[in-house]
């Protein structure tokens, strides 16, 4: 029997490589094909009319053409930032700014229904004048068929690869290289614990607007003796870099619901993060929190000296796999797509009533 429903994907996360924002667009592009193809027929970026246009991306081309897209579809908008985020992400002239973060609530405005990955940022766009029924919460997630454990033979062949010590204790940290991310509290970490090996995957992703761009630079290029800085690794190695690791931190100061998190949580890898609000709602009781550098020291110190708290610690991150797990999140966006087609179906139907 064929299919009638069909989304379009639509994306340009993939011109600004090692963001968080492309992998979810690849994680959902996967679970939509994989598990919901009994229902729905998948185009992907196509410059055609579906039932469903699902924008992950915020370019000013998708904006222009909502008009006529709304004639025939529903719109669904991605919230993977908000001005407040960005902020602290990208340095642009005042001016620039300005319009930028206009631009940005009129995209979400513009857009039938909206998706937020972290309930936090609900109340948010409440207060930037969006209506709350328009907007749902679905989490990210990411598949175990990419991110598992590794045996240890494997685990040793990947150190040396990259030229770290097979016996050394290792933090790692995945990001964007910009002082949002915490690196400089990283960096003081790293400095207060010499015998344990850093590493951070992630590089500038948005060049020399990448705030702290300068700062940042100067640590590369002179980095302490027990830190590496990868630069932006392709996803697809991912999942041996994260098996490396004894410790996922992340010392960020802002984030809507990063990838890496549970990429590692897959991996069993406690995870380390900064103590901050939005975190709440989505990750207690899976991670291991610090506010400053001497508690993320003293958590790191715990972690490697104490077998019972380090087993705990993972069995967390498991915990935190299991919940965000692929059947879950299906559940929840088959559900979301059907209640959005109904209704754009019903508007449909109105309309033609009341033309005829």
């Amino acid at each position: 029997m064929a299919k009638t429903r069909t989304i379009n994907m639509k994306s340009k996360a993939y011109t600004v490589k090692g963001q968080g924002v492309l992998s979810a667009y690849e994680e959902l592009v996967s679970l939509v094909s994989n598990n919901l193809s009994d229902t729905y027929d998948l185009m992907i970026n196509k410059v055609k009319f579906a039932d469903i246009m699902h924008y992950h991306t915020i370019n000013l081309g998708y904006f222009l053409t909502l008009p006529f897209t709304k004639i025939k579809s529903v719109a669904v908008g991605y919230v993977h930032f908000l001005p407040e985020t960005l902020e602290n992400s990208i340095k642009l002239p005042k001016i620039a700014k300005k319009v930028f973060y206009k631009y940005v609530i009129e995209f979400y405005k513009s857009m039938d229904y909206l998706i937020v990955v972290n309930p936090y940022f609900i109340d948010k766009l409440v207060g930037y004048g969006i209506k709350r029924e328009k907007i749902t919460y679905i989490p990210n997630y990411v598949s175990q068929k990419r991110f598992y454990l590794i045996d240890k033979e494997r685990v040793n062949k990947v150190k040396k690869k990259y030229g770290i010590d097979k016996n050394k204790f290792v933090v790692l940290c995945v990001g964007q290289l910009q002082i949002r991310k915490g690196i400089m509290d990283f960096i003081e970490v790293a400095k207060k614990m010499p015998d344990i090996q850093f590493v951070w995957a992630g590089g500038f992703s948005f060049k020399k607007i990448s705030d702290g761009y300068e700062d940042i630079k100067k640590i590369l290029e002179n980095p302490p003796d027990n830190v590496k800085f990868l630069g932006i690794i392709p996803r697809e190695d991912m999942n041996e870099l994260y098996n490396i690791a004894d410790v996922m931190f992340l010392a960020s100061y802002e984030e809507l619901f990063p990838m890496t998190i549970l990429e590692s949580a897959n991996c069993k890898k406690p995870i380390l993060l900064r103590d901050i609000e939005l975190y709440k709602g989505i990750l207690d009781g899976y991670y291991l929190k610090g506010s400053n550098v001497d508690e993320f020291v003293n958590q790191i110190k715990r972690l490697k000296s104490d077998e019972t708290y380090y087993s705990k610690a993972s069995h967390m991150a498991s915990k935190c796999a299991k919940y965000y797990s692929e059947e879950n999140v299906t559940k929840m966006w088959r559900s979301y797509y059907n209640k959005i087609y109904n209704i754009s179906k019903k508007k449909s139907w109105r309309k033609i009533k009341n033309e005829g």
